[in-house]
This record gives C-alpha cells, structure tokens and sequence, in this order.
C-alpha cells in the first residue's frame, strides 16, 4: 500500500463469519485433556506453514498467510490465548502481540471447544462411517465467532459496497476452511501418532463448518485463494 492508497480511508468494513464442527478421538477424556494441555507440543508443528512464536505460557503470535481480492492484499498476525480448561471447555480469544500495530486490519477470534465423554462404540464421523470404535470416545465440540474489520484504501472504496461485502464473506470462509482442514487432519495424525494408534482415515470434511451436528460439507473440496 503506497502513501496515496492509504489516503481518504472510511470507516473499516466489517466481515462475520461463525463456524461449529465436532470430531471425536478414540481415547477417554482425561487422556484428550491432558494432550490439549501440552499445546506447547504439538501445536506450532501443527499449525505448519503458518507461523507460530509463543507469547508467554499459554499465547501465541500466529501468521496466518497472505490473502487478497481485487489488487488488495492482507498478511493476518493475530495473538491468540490458549485459555486453560474449565469444566471441559477450552476457550481461545485474541490477544494484543507486544510491539506489533496491524496495518489496516482488526481481528476479534473467539471459540470455545468443548470435550465430551461419548463411551464405547461410537461411529466416528473423522474415520471411516462404516467402522466401530472399540475403545473410549472423546467428542470435540467447537465453535467459532470471526469478525474481522479491515480499513481499505481508496481504490477499494470505488468498488460497489455489496461487491467488497460478498467478496470479503466468501474469502474469510474459504481462509477460516483451508486452515481448519489442514489443522484439523494435523492435530488427529499427532495425536494418534503420541499414544500409538493406527492413523485415522479422515473423510472429506472440514473441523469449521456452517452445522449444528456435523454434518458432512456438501462440496467437499478445498478452495485455493
């Protein structure tokens, strides 16, 4: 962005989204708590390519990649907290990164992913349907509220208000949706791989999607952006 581009900004342009999935993993509660608590141990290597630097104990500074439409390019570095577990719900909220001002962008991240105990038996909708699992069963509830503010530049403005709305709806679903698939497959490949179990068959689905009840995304496919 150039002197003049950054000229004549307006108020920033909102855009919401809110995700909700589940997916379960074979093992009891207390043996998934105890895996979710060691983030420290799997989670900057499963949120590979992005980029994750701690921030204290339970924080991170997080780049999420570089996105754009329309000649507008943005490069999101959100903090997130890691809150500790509290009656089987994690909560993650955004954090101010020490010395970093967003060039044009404000990022409210707020989800909560809560465990529950499902037993023995139960279908696993991140493995094969048509399989039974014999041990334990631990579901993970998430959900996640988004709201991302951006201050464009001039040339942005000219466009139609309704285009640059559709346009920055659709591409925070597709970022929320390419970086949720590849984290979710990551963090079931580590955790299987921690306590020796065979590697789970993920169907084609995503960990953020628009359902109550996990219910499979209709396209099943990724979306480059």
């Amino acid at each position: 962005m150039t002197e003049d581009s950054t000229q004549h900004l307006t108020e920033p342009t909102q855009f919401r989204t809110h995700f909700v999935d589940c997916m379960e993993m074979p093992a009891e509660m207390q043996t998934v708590t105890e895996y979710f608590d060691a983030h420290s141990d799997w989670f900057r290597n499963c949120a590979q390519p992005m980029v994750a630097e701690p921030l204290g104990d339970n924080g991170y500074a997080l780049v999420i990649g570089r996105f754009g439409s329309h000649g507008y390019q943005v490069e999101p570095k959100i903090g997130l907290h890691l809150l500790p577990e509290d009656h089987r719900v994690y909560r993650i909220e955004t954090i101010p990164i020490p010395g970093y001002v967003t060039p044009g962008y404000d990022v409210d991240f707020q989800a909560a992913m809560k465990l529950i105990e499902a037993g023995a038996d139960a279908s696993s909708p991140t493995s094969d349907r048509t399989s039974k699992l014999s041990t334990p069963v631990t579901r993970v509830e998430w959900q996640l509220d988004l709201t991302v503010s951006i201050q464009f530049p001039r040339f942005i403005q000219a466009l139609p208000k309704s285009l640059v709305q559709s346009t920055g709806d659709r591409l925070l679903r597709q970022i929320v949706r390419q970086v949720s698939n590849r984290l979710t497959r990551k963090v079931l490949e580590d955790f299987h791989k921690t306590h020796g179990l065979p590697a789970p068959k993920l169907a084609k689905r995503w960990f953020f999607q628009k359902s109550d009840d996990c219910l499979e995304d209709p396209s099943g496919d990724e979306h480059s952006v």
